[in-house]
């Protein structure tokens, strides 16, 4: 009995994402959402807190991310690739949660550093700061509050673009295809996002 669990375990982990979809939406497979929620949870958690930079706002944001992909398989087109619509759908959540926070705090985004030292993990905390040395973590958290501040005044759309082609290193196809647009919008929004936060970062460093 546990060996045919364990071999059955073994063939979903080997299906493809959109072979795993099919089977949820078409037998109602919990254990095949389940793998994807599995295969994509390290991968599109990361990608949420950088975005939002906010452990607790990608959590929330991953969780609301998979109910809506669950809420919405049956309508998706199955011969489309999951990966793309995934992001879409967490780009979206995204989007939507900040929104909402910005509503219910009408903050500046020009925050104190007392206050941005209390908020833990940064947006930018993935990015290296290559002009000082690591051993240096007050040069290294001032450096990226100032990267999380610049990027978060790109604004949309340009920011969703250089957050999945830079940060998340999509591929400029695949990023055109969760944020349903031509390629060439996608290289340009980057192209504006880089001028706009090399004039944010000018700004801030001045």
């Amino acid at each position: 009995m546990l060996g045919a669990q364990a071999e059955s375990q073994t063939e979903t982990t080997q299906l493809s994402d959109e072979q795993l979809l099919a089977r949820f939406v078409n037998a109602g497979d919990r254990g095949s959402f389940e793998c994807l929620v599995r295969r994509y949870q390290v991968e599109i958690y990361n990608y949420l807190r950088r975005y939002l930079g906010s452990e607790s706002g990608a959590e929330d944001a991953f969780q609301l991310t998979f109910v809506r992909v669950y809420q919405k398989a049956e309508s998706f087109d199955l011969t489309r690739r999951f990966r793309p619509w995934l992001y879409s759908v967490a780009t979206n959540q995204a989007i939507d949660m900040q929104r909402r926070d910005k509503r219910r705090s009408h903050q500046s985004l020009d925050v104190t550093s007392d206050q941005s030292e209390s908020r833990g993990t940064t947006q930018a905390s993935a990015i290296p700061d290559h002009r000082q040395p690591e051993e240096d973590p007050l040069v290294t958290a001032e450096f990226q509050e100032r990267m999380r501040a610049a990027v978060t005044q790109i604004g949309e759309p340009g920011r969703s673009a250089l957050e999945l082609i830079y940060l998340q290193g999509l591929p400029y196809k695949e990023a055109a295809e969760i944020l349903d647009v031509p390629v060439g919008t996608v290289k340009s929004r980057v192209h504006a996002a880089i001028r706009k936060l090399s004039t944010l970062w000018q700004r801030t460093t001045s």
